[in-house]
């Protein structure tokens, strides 16, 4: 990897980049290899989701994930670069591809600027293998032509462009240089996606049945019993027809303003399809040496009124079922990474995490990244966590597949970016959706441990579902 100071549009102008990239091409005419040449440089504030809309096609790849409460979002779109992989390597075998294209990659501009140079935007499925006719594979990664992203009160601009040895750069700079030219004309999204027309007449119907859900969960309690194991997460699917087109966009554009302390976000697989949804959970952030993750599990609903919301929190820290249940994803998280060498800090006890229409159990995780161990090591390790799984997890992922009447895909996968640095950022795939054209299919998903009953389950899935069918009645 090489790292370059000069700005290559400092002479503002197309002939100055066009120089540049002329330099750029030597090594790929030596070694007659393709050279990814990525350019970042700031600019006045821009919307990245506005950028997104603005440029999209339903055949090409994007990746989008805003998290407002964090003054943070990111677009990545056209693939310069991609890789798919599946099976109990993905993550070693995607970490592989990153680490090749480092290798010769040239990178220019301030480095300094939040979510400069080139990033790798990943997309894992719950399962290490899944059916060949699903939208997406089993691991998917891709570096985008086009990146925009803000973090607080900057933005940068990033091209990724692959340059051979008969690449007319010439062309390339002057694509680069227009699109440059372009990006103060950007409206906000709050303007490009307000509501025309009356909203899409819908009909929806489950994959299976509730019946069939109220049933798994009482088996489950039963397996429970019989000490199978500790915890199981079992998921209901709903399949959504509308009399006109989808906008993923114009949805996660309600998605980020009803949902801002949840990462908002919708990953397009090029051929249609975008998976897109508001997760309320971490997997992990890796940033500066630094590593987070957290243990979310135990639910309740909002309450209509202030008193009444303090004592559906209260009822669910004092509650025996929702503790035992959040217990079993903290250990299982801890057991799983502290062999890496981690020394781990989170408190004693779960604090609540409040989201617009449910609330959490939640205790974060925070410890220091050892030398040569990797963002992509740790998911490795740690999907799919108990929170989405269950414990132990090998039995709790049979029972899964031998229960849902669907295959899940992305839902409760981990998806998210990994920079030039080895930052990144990953989240679980959850409140979500698979939209394509006047179809979608709705996910959501509950944990059971012994003393769940199977009403109360069925009644928090639909909570869940209710966030992702406003989200698409609206748009």
């Amino acid at each position: 990897m090489n790292l370059v100071s000069l700005d290559p549009t400092e002479n503002q102008s197309s002939e100055a980049l066009r120089s540049f990239l002329e330099k750029c091409q030597e090594p790929a005419r030596q070694f007659h290899r393709q050279q990814l040449v990525s350019i970042s440089l700031e600019v006045d504030s821009l919307d990245p989701l506005a950028v997104l809309a603005s440029i999209f096609e339903s055949d090409e790849r994007h990746f989008y994930v805003e998290r407002p409460a964090d003054h943070l979002a990111i677009a990545g779109a056209e693939a310069v670069l991609e890789f798919t992989c599946s099976g109990p390597s993905r993550f070693e075998e995607c970490q592989a591809f990153v680490d090749d294209v480092l290798a010769n990659a040239i990178i220019v501009g301030d480095q300094g600027v939040p979510f400069a140079g080139p990033h790798f935007f990943t997309a894992f499925s719950f399962f290490d293998e899944v059916p060949s006719d699903l939208a997406f594979p089993s691991a998917s990664i891709f570096v985008p032509r086009w990146q925009v992203a803000t973090k607080g009160k900057r933005t940068v601009a990033v091209a990724n462009l692959l340059i051979d040895e008969d690449t007319d750069v010439a062309a390339v700079a002057e694509k680069v240089w227009r699109a440059h030219s372009k990006f103060g004309e950007f409206s906000y999204a709050e303007k490009m996606f307000t509501a025309e027309g009356e909203s899409p007449r819908i009909t929806m119907s489950e994959v299976s049945s509730p019946e069939h859900y109220r049933e798994s969960v009482q088996r489950m309690v039963e397996r429970i019993g019989a000490g199978e194991f500790d915890k199981i997460v079992l998921a209901r699917a709903k399949d959504l027809v509308a009399d006109q087109e989808m906008d993923p966009l114009r949805a996660l554009d309600g998605l980020r303003k009803k949902f801002p302390e949840c990462f908002a976000f919708s990953v397009a697989n090029g051929k249609g399809p975008s998976f897109i949804g508001a997760s309320p959970e971490r997997l992990v952030r890796g940033y500066g040496g630094m590593l987070t993750t957290e243990a979310l599990a135990g639910s309740t609903k909002r309450g209509a009124t202030e008193e009444e919301d303090q004592a559906l929190g209260e009822a669910l820290q004092n509650s025996a079922k929702d503790q035992r249940e959040h217990r079993l994803v903290l250990d299982s998280i801890l057991r799983r990474i502290q062999p890496m060498g981690l020394q781990l800090s989170y408190p004693e006890k779960p604090k609540l995490r409040q989201l617009a229409n449910v609330q959490h159990l939640h205790t974060p995780i925070k410890t220091a990244m050892p030398v040569g161990v990797r963002l992509l090591d740790i998911i490795s390790h740690l999907h799919p966590t108990p929170a989405v799984g269950g414990v132990p997890r090998e039995a709790a992922l049979t029972g899964i597949q031998s229960t849902e009447h669907f295959a899940r895909g992305l839902y409760a996968g981990a998806l998210g970016w990994i920079d030039s640095r080895g930052n990144g950022e990953f989240f679980v795939g959850l409140r979500s959706a698979l939209i394509e054209g006047k179809k979608a299919r709705l996910y959501a998903g509950a944990g059971i441990v012994e003393g769940s009953e199977p009403e109360k389950e069925l009644a928090e899935t639909e909570l869940k579902f209710k966030a992702m069918e406003e989200a698409l009645f609206e748009s």
